[in-house]
């Protein structure tokens, strides 16, 4: 079964995607949404990568170095063995500084260990999504790639490998160390070995020092770090946004049309990553991120969108790439995302959640304070004046508006998060009219939301469908785990949208028909709500079951097949990740006894 058997190596700048076998098969360069320099995962024969072909290979192993971004590929041949070292630099540019070294490169450091392996280095760059074709030259030094029609745009390969036998495809012995280097700039240093592993060496020592910093668990610790250093990976050091995942269309179905872009950074996602990053004692990318939400909120009647650019673009004009067949031929390919257009009311309860936290941890000495203090007022005002109109909602169905349940618990966050902020604040005279607010919302969900026939808090107002969001509830203090109704709630979503041990965001037909695979994200609040409500051996079953799910490095997509468990949707995915550090989290702070054991198994 073919699965997105990927590793992901970045550097907060750009990231790309290393096949099991060391393909290098996307990468955009200079940033995350720039233009494609390798796409083969978009279009096999089109799309270029740079693959490493051994003639006798007998297998490959893929690993990480430990605790790093840093993704190592061994090659074991009959007539030889050596390691291709994938990263793309990271490290402070002096011990006091707090500036960093992120270049738009990547390098590939071929280590030798054993034999004389011999072996092809095919270096095929298709640059600006492959539309037109791009001409490699060998220039002195290095090689160069530039588009030959359309828009300008040039690559620079430089190597201890003879640059003639690259561009021929001839074999080339390995006897000792040696190194690739991909760049969308021009090197003005002299690039060598030496060179190189200075760089691994700075980024090794860059990765495991942040990865120290992170807050370690009794149990799950290493899936915690792996999916921190993911969530890491996919955060833009140049503004603080936060991405949805490193790539584009693919597809949640293999053969349909629910391809989308993700390059870009959804309030609700990101906001949900820095909040579990902050729990993980990341306060910098925290504070990183706020001062994005700042600089893309500058007017006090400035509309928050549901989505960015990553460095703040308004405008995200989808598009459609007909030359490239899409990966695994599920068309199309899409550039750019219409939601931005959309209506979303769920975001302002996730954005308040975030700066209610950093509130807390920091009170008013928090930079910019007042700042936040106005967009809290200001997003109140919108709650008031949107709450009772229906939205498009978190799944962002395009062709109705609906007044779906989690939207309105999240406009219900929203004003509880501000009323909270206003007590830390002292801000006394906000407190009575948001507290009436806050129960006139509460109200009107009990009253709206909840099915008697379905013994649960449905996906919307006067609907019968219900919706995995809804699980979110409790995990947003709107209601707690003992209470009856959200314990109806848990069992009826997995007894309605449990299929095959993994879980349907909701089974009505949306604008492309009846979903057909599992979102991945979906399956970890059902193991965290089941946690919750005491079916605690059940849930620690089942997260170990999921966490078998995923790719050989430990990595999750979107989606997952219900039958065959493929991984499918664009990869890595945000979402997932800081799900499962929510999840691990959870149930590495409670402790299962055998008393409970006993109790779950004799209760259900």
């Amino acid at each position: 079964m073919e699965n997105l058997n990927y590793g992901v190596i970045g550097n907060c700048k750009s990231a790309a995607l290393v096949s099991q076998e060391g393909a290098i098969e996307w990468l955009c360069l200079p940033q995350f949404d720039s233009s494609s320099v390798f796409a083969k995962i978009l279009d096999e024969e089109k799309g270029g990568s740079m693959e490493i072909l051994p003639r006798h290979l007998q297998e490959t192993y893929q690993f990480y170095l430990p605790r790093t971004n840093i993704l190592v590929t061994r090659f074991t041949c009959l007539d030889g063995t050596f390691e291709v070292l994938d990263f793309m630099p990271r490290y402070r540019t002096a011990e006091s500084s707090d500036t960093y070294y992120t270049p738009p490169d990547v390098i590939r450091f071929f280590k030798y260990i054993s034999g004389e392996p011999e072996f092809v280095v095919r270096y095929n760059p298709q640059l600006e999504y492959a539309r037109h074709s791009t001409r490699n030259t060998i220039e002195g030094a290095y090689i160069k790639s530039s588009t030959e029609k359309g828009p300008y745009d040039s690559l620079y390969f430089y190597s201890s490998f003879d640059l003639n036998d690259i561009l021929r495809e001839k074999s080339v012995i390995l006897d000792k160390d040696a190194f690739c280097l991909i760049s969308y700039n021009q090197k003005l240093l002299v690039q060598d070995v030496r060179r190189e592993l200075l760089k691994l060496e700075r980024t090794k020592v860059y990765w495991l020092n942040w990865a120290e910093r992170t807050t370690s668990y009794k149990k799950y610790d290493e899936a915690i770090i792996r999916s921190a250093l993911t969530l890491k990976m996919l955060s833009f050091d140049k503004s603080g946004a936060i991405l949805a995942a490193l790539t584009t269309s693919l597809p949640e179905t293999i053969g349909e049309g629910r391809n989308w872009d993700y390059r870009f950074c959804w309030i609700r996602d990101a906001s949900m990553v820095v909040k579990i990053m902050t729990s993980l004692g990341h306060f910098r990318m925290a504070r990183h991120y706020l001062d994005f939400i700042m600089d893309i909120l500058p007017d006090k009647d400035e509309k928050m969108q549901i989505m960015y650019g990553i460095r703040g673009e308004k405008k995200l004009k989808e598009y459609e790439l007909s030359h490239l067949s899409g990966y695994k031929n599920s068309y199309p390919v899409r550039i750019g995302n219409a939601a931005y257009h959309q209506k979303q009311n769920d975001i302002y309860g996730i954005l308040l959640d975030v700066i209610y936290q950093h509130f807390e941890i920091y009170s008013v000495s928090l930079e910019h304070s007042e700042d936040l203090w106005t967009i809290v007022r200001n997003v109140i005002k919108v709650v008031e004046a949107n709450w009772r109109k229906p939205d498009r909602g978190i799944w962002e169905i395009r062709s109705e508006n609906k007044h779906f349940t989690f939207s309105k618990v999240l406009c219900w966050v929203a004003v509880d998060r501000a009323v909270k902020i206003a007590g830390l604040l002292k801000r006394e005279s906000y407190l009575k009219p948001w507290t009436k607010l806050r129960e006139k919302i509460k109200n009107d969900i009990h009253e709206n939301a909840w099915s008697e026939k379905k013994k649960a808090f449905t996906q919307s107002y006067t609907s019968e469908d219900l919706d995995a969001s809804v699980l979110l509830m409790e995990y947003y203090d709107f209601i707690s785990a003992n209470d009856q109704r959200f314990v109806d709630t848990v069992l009826a979503i997995q007894q309605e949208l449990e299929h095959d041990g993994l879980m349907f965001r909701y089974r009505n037909r949306d604008d492309f028909g009846l979903p057909k695979s599992a979102f991945t994200i979906c399956s970890f609040w059902l193991i965290n709500s089941l946690y919750k409500i005491g079916r605690k051996k059940e849930a620690v079953a089942k997260f170990h079951t999921l966490l078998d799910y995923s790719n050989h490095l430990g990595l999750f997509s979107e989606d997952l097949d219900f039958k065959t468990k493929r991984m499918l949707g664009n990869f890595p995915q945000a979402y997932s990740h800081l799900a499962l550090i929510q999840t691990a989290i959870t149930i590495s702070n409670g402790e299962l006894t055998e008393e409970e054991e006993i109790k779950d198994y004799l209760k259900f």
